[in-house]
């Protein structure tokens, strides 16, 4: 279990990117919602002890041994943690393979048998073991991204942490990696950072929204997504008058079908003529917890 409380984070430039966040997160996959510059990022930094909190606390409990503060003990942290970031770069004229004997030493795996077993053993879990002698610059995304997990899960972590891992995937190559992360989280803490609601819907069984360096949801998605029952409105409307009924409705998504304009509304009561009621999806929250937050704000 992660424990988190009150963190902040205002940057030099003045913004604040962490408002007062409180989280608890338990062993499993755990989605982290927003979209760019919700300060998602910024929190995973602040957890991987790559940049420090203004306050708060952050209290990282196993139970199999002492609670770890975050924010304090940064080197017991980076012995619990594996870290996939957002931007993961690469040697690209390294194999696989040597760079992952290299970053397994570099975790402390002196012992030469013990680390090639280790080594071994991930990339046949992240199924690179065929391509291990080949050049990092010739991987595709997503075997990049698979490579960035295999290094994220040497030491044996407690916790691991991937920031917007699918971005830029082809279909074929996210369903891999979300497979790969699913089973990675029956065992440890797993938080995915995304602002791809699908990703979060298929994996976690808990999750939160942020928006602004602010909480605006946690909890289970399903317990989020019966929520909005009978509160989300689907029409089709001409693109002409779609501006209208943004005005006029809170207008959560729009998607255009055979060339016209389909929304969805939310509204406890059917927003005018024409409109059907639709069961509610993650992404209908995720848009009415922002629209919310928005109105707020303003």
């Amino acid at each position: 279990m992660l424990t988190i409380r009150d963190l902040t984070k205002t940057y030099a430039n003045g913004v604040r990117a962490l408002d007062g966040i409180s989280l608890d997160i338990p062993r499993g996959m755990f989605g982290l919602l927003g979209p760019n510059g919700a300060g998602k990022s910024s929190l995973m930094r602040t957890l991987a002890t790559l940049q420090e909190a203004d306050a708060g606390s952050a209290i990282l409990d196993n139970g199999d041994g002492p609670a770890i503060d975050v924010l304090r003990d940064k080197d017991a942290v980076r012995r619990q943690l594996g870290y996939l970031p957002q931007d993961f770069g690469v040697y690209p004229k390294v194999s696989a393979l040597d760079l992952l004997e290299h970053f397994a030493v570099l975790k402390g795996l002196t012992n030469r048998k013990q680390r090639r077993e280790v080594v071994d053993g991930l990339l046949h879990q992240v199924n690179l073991w065929n391509v291990r002698k080949q050049k990092l610059g010739g991987f595709s995304g997503g075997m990049r991204q698979r490579f960035g997990i295999a290094q994220a899960l040497l030491g044996d972590p407690r916790l691991v942490i991937v920031d917007e891992p699918t971005a830029g995937l082809d279909p074929e190559e996210r369903n891999r990696f979300l497979n790969l992360l699913a089973e990675i989280g029956e065992n440890v803490a797993v938080i995915l950072s995304t602002h791809i609601v699908e990703d979060v819907t298929d994996l976690c069984p808990s999750m939160a929204i942020v928006n602004k360096g602010k909480v605006l949801l946690s909890g289970e998605p399903n317990a989020a997504i019966a929520a909005l029952s009978d509160q989300v409105w689907r029409k089709q409307v001409s693109k002409a008058t779609l501006s209208s009924y943004e005005t006029r409705f809170t207008v959560l998504s729009t998607r255009l079908v055979g060339g016209q304009p389909v929304i969805h509304v939310f509204s406890p009561d059917s927003p005018e003529e024409g409109f059907e009621r639709v069961a509610p999806d993650l992404e209908d929250v995720y848009f009415q917890r922002l629209r919310q937050h928005a109105r707020v704000a303003a």
